[in-house]
């Protein structure tokens, strides 16, 4: 163990530094008070030597021990147990290197922490609902840290919109009818309720879910509230937007001609065959579109992305109106990155646009109606029936 004594202005800067937690990374036990004992001011930490202060001790050297021996930049402050870890039970797994780098993300967490200003306060909202056999989880731990340094949880909880426990399968009609009432009913009562009351004025949005799912979570936000809407990337695994990426090229189709039915292609995270959307529709579907070059499903990696996708489909939307007029609604097929899927929802205005005939993707039995989005004509449906 150490035999320095450590000076107390240098004592009291690296708990400072470290904002009364344990550096050990992946730790921050808070080391301030103790309820249990009915202590409030008491401190339970350990002032750790990175390179210890004799040539003896863990990670000693001699000539850089007496020299280090009261650096701030070469003590951390440790927990109990991982003090221990470091010294006592595992000092080889903890190299010199590797101590200053847990020390160094820590101060540096600190540090962006206490600097966010109060009006950057966002509340998280978490979607999820059953894709195919797999539960769509999210990570409370993983959405947190994508929100810095732009924004921070207004609290530790979460805004939960989830069906818990349901036995139906997305390629199920009842599947449909059931999460959309559900996702409807909680957005009432968990956000749009707090929204009028003004407890909320920012959301983060955080969504793994069926396509049509996500589009009507994304009518539902429309502009009530200013939104980030994040995604989440397969590699490297995280919601953090990965700035250092090229733009994604997106492409507009316009296909008026067809006397049939007006389908809207939206093929961003894979490419989709117009043929498979005629087989749904018939051969005298006009198909309008936003394709990507390239397309692929972890393509989606900046927000100036999302913006742009949200100007051409703002575009789309109204350049169809004006061709096909406004009696006619328009069938989506989304083959999308979550986050797109969401804002396609948002960018959709219920008095300005037409009905949207939402589809999703079911696998090798292809195209598959889910629900409407406005009121569709009875015609329209014997269109598709036809």
């Amino acid at each position: 163990m150490a035999k320095t004594t450590i000076p107390n202005k240098v004592a009291n800067a690296l708990w400072a530094r470290a904002g009364g937690c344990c550096q050990y990374r992946g730790c921050s036990e808070y080391l301030v008070g103790d309820l249990i004992a009915g202590r409030e001011d008491g401190t339970f930490g350990f002032l750790a030597h990175i390179v210890a202060d004799s040539p003896d001790g863990p990670r000693g050297d001699e000539v850089r021990s007496a020299l280090l021996a009261k650096r701030l930049d070469n003590l951390m402050l440790m927990c109990a147990r991982h003090h221990k870890l470091i010294d006592v039970d595992a000092p080889d797994d903890h190299p010199e290197t590797l101590l200053v780098e847990m020390k160094a993300e820590h101060e540096r967490r600190i540090v962006r922490n206490v600097a966010i200003r109060p009006d950057l306060a966002s509340h998280v909202v978490r979607f999820s609902a059953r894709i195919a056999e797999n539960p769509a989880l999210v990570s409370t731990r993983e959405i947190f840290d994508a929100m810095r340094p732009h924004r921070h949880p207004a609290s530790g909880e979460t805004i939960d919109l989830e069906l818990v426990g349901a036995a139906f399968r997305d390629h199920e009609p009842i599947y449909w009818d059931t999460q959309r009432l559900n996702l409807g009913r909680q957005f009432e009562t968990a956000i749009r309720n707090r929204i009028e009351r003004q407890d909320i004025r920012h959301l983060s949005v955080f969504a793994l879910a069926p396509q049509p799912l996500l589009i009507e979570l994304g009518r539902l936000l429309g502009d009530i509230v200013p939104a980030a809407i994040h995604q989440r990337h397969r590699e490297p695994a995280t919601w953090a937007w990965q700035d250092d990426q090229p733009a994604l090229v997106l492409n507009v189709g316009e296909h008026a001609s067809g006397a049939g039915p007006i389908a809207l292609k939206l093929a961003v995270s894979a490419d989709v065959d117009d043929a498979r959307i005629r087989a749904v529709l018939g051969d005298d579907t006009a198909i309008w579109s936003i394709t990507a070059t390239g397309a692929h499903n972890d393509i989606l990696r900046r927000p100036e992305d999302q913006a742009n996708y949200r100007r051409l489909l703002r575009g789309l939307f109204n350049r169809i109106k004006a061709v096909h007029g406004q009696s006619t609604p328009i069938h989506v097929f989304p083959v999308l990155p979550a986050s797109l899927a969401v804002e396609t929802g948002r960018v959709w205005m219920p008095k300005a646009d037409v009905p949207l005939r939402l589809y999703d993707q079911n696998g090798a039995s292809g195209f598959a109606h889910a629900f409407d989005i406005g009121h569709v004509p009875t015609g329209a449906r014997e269109i598709e029936a036809a």
